[in-house]
């Protein structure tokens, strides 16, 4: 009888969604809270659009330079500490092989079974590093396109997520009607983006919708109260 093959399916685009989920989280509420406040202080839909445009340049572009900092760092500190391992490996091949052995008795192995690996794994520096990394450190070799990559994806779901709540006062002439429907739009935004965030990282898509619901709004709510009451 012919066995159907198995096929694994793994979700392998961990960094890409999480880079989008930080620009578009921050891009649909940061924009939203500033709209309400100015609102609450002003009838002015121009003034709402001027702003929020601002907005969403600057923090556009200091979120993309935050991920890509963040991820030049990873980059960085992969790089220090593969040299530090292979440095070891180099002059203390004794301590690193015994810290090979104790990742495969951390695992279920005896020494008896985990030594002819260990042994065959010491006569390959490369691969004996790269063993190192992973296993000892729990560092993944990072990709060297992934800092441009994370601040391009970071700032451009900021500015897509930014547009959503300023588009009502781009329409409409008065920021007080303009905000019932910004409010309207952008708390739709957030729920659809919460539950695709949440179907993309395997929570609970339905709570995931809610909780980005209640704190973009609470979010605009706060930034509303306390402009008309500074005004």
């Amino acid at each position: 009888m012919p066995q159907t093959p198995h096929i694994e399916r793994h979700f392998t685009a961990g960094e890409v969604v999480r880079d989008v989920v930080i620009g578009m989280s921050d891009g649909l509420t940061v924009p939203f809270a500033l709209a309400a406040g100015i609102s609450g202080a002003v009838d002015n839909s121009r003034l709402v659009v001027v702003a929020g445009l601002a907005e969403i340049a600057a923090g556009s572009i200091a979120m993309g330079l935050g991920g890509y900092l963040a991820a030049r760092s990873d980059a960085e500190h992969y790089e220090s500490e593969r040299k530090r391992e292979e440095r070891e490996v180099q002059e203390i091949p004794d301590e690193e092989a015994r810290e090979v052995m104790n990742v495969f008795t951390d695992y279920g192995l005896t020494r008896t079974e985990a030594t002819p690996v260990v042994e065959a794994l010491t006569q390959k520096p490369k691969e004996w590093v790269d063993f190192m990394m992973r296993f000892e450190l729990g560092l993944e070799e990072p990709d060297p396109k992934r800092a441009l990559r994370s601040a391009i994806t970071i700032a451009g779901s900021y500015i897509g997520g930014g547009f959503i709540p300023l588009a009502p006062y781009m329409v409409l002439h008065s920021a007080r009607q303009a905000l019932v429907w910004s409010a309207l739009v952008t708390l739709a935004a957030l729920g659809v983006f919460g539950y695709i965030k949440g179907r993309f990282t395997g929570s609970r898509p339905r709570r995931s919708a809610m909780q980005t619901i209640v704190i973009g709004g609470l979010a605009a709510g706060v930034a509303f109260a306390l402009a008309k009451w500074i005004s």
